[in-house]
This record gives C-alpha cells, structure tokens and sequence, in this order.
C-alpha cells in the first residue's frame, strides 16, 4: 500500500518561506513515477501547484507561484519537496503530494486526474 506524508506546514507572515516534504513509502519504485503538489483553500476546488518528473526534471508550476516556489524530489529518500518564498497571504491552503499513475512520464500532468495516490495535506496560513 502506497503512503504519502506531508510535513512542514505551519503559520507564516506574509514575505516569509516554508519548506515543505512529502515522504512515500509502500508501492511501486518512487524513482519512477512524477510527483506533484497541490493545494486547496476553503470554498475552492483543489488546484494544480507544481509536478516534477520521475527524474527530477522538467518541472512545473502554475503561474501564481512561477519564481517564489521550487519543485525538487530526492529518489534516494523517496521524498518530493516544495520550497515556498514570498509566501502571500492568498497561498493559505491546505497543500498536498500526489503520486503520478503512469511510470516514465516525461511531461509532468498538471491535472489531478493524472494522479493515483495522495496525502492527508499539510496546512499553510500566510498571515497579513
């Protein structure tokens, strides 16, 4: 059985940073599948934050977060990062890792369809 643990969450004033990990344990080979991060805030629906390959290349991001968040994965650790800087008020969510369903994929998917396991989320609130 696949698990996905988020940490790293927490209460943040708005221009500061969070770093946060995503360990998997269980499953097929991590090394092998794309992962992605994605949040929620109250009253939304969830949306597509970053993805990286199962190589750690070619990531993505949507466009609110281009240049303050960074994407990275540590096969050896079976662990997906999101460092986050600048943080402002309206990244407060909750952010969860997401475990792609195909292995190999070059081109990380942005949607959360394209994802077959997922995490309890971790919360982040950018204060004002």
């Amino acid at each position: 059985q696949v698990q996905l643990v988020e940490s790293g969450g927490g209460l943040v004033q708005a221009g500061g940073s969070l770093r946060l990990s995503c360990v998997v344990s269980g499953g097929g080979t991590f090394s092998t599948y794309t992962m992605g991060w994605f949040r929620q805030a109250p009253g939304k629906e969830r949306e597509f934050v970053a993805s990286i390959n199962w190589n750690g290349a070619m990531p993505k991001y949507t466009d609110s977060v281009k240049g303050r968040f960074a994407i990275s994965r540590d096969n050896a650790k079976k662990t997906v990062y999101l460092q986050m800087n600048s943080l402002k008020p309206e990244d407060t969510a909750l952010y969860y890792c997401a475990s792609g369903a195909r292995a190999y994929q070059w081109d990380p998917p942005t949607s959360p369809s394209q994802y077959n396991y997922w995490g309890q989320g971790t919360q982040v609130t950018v204060s004002s």
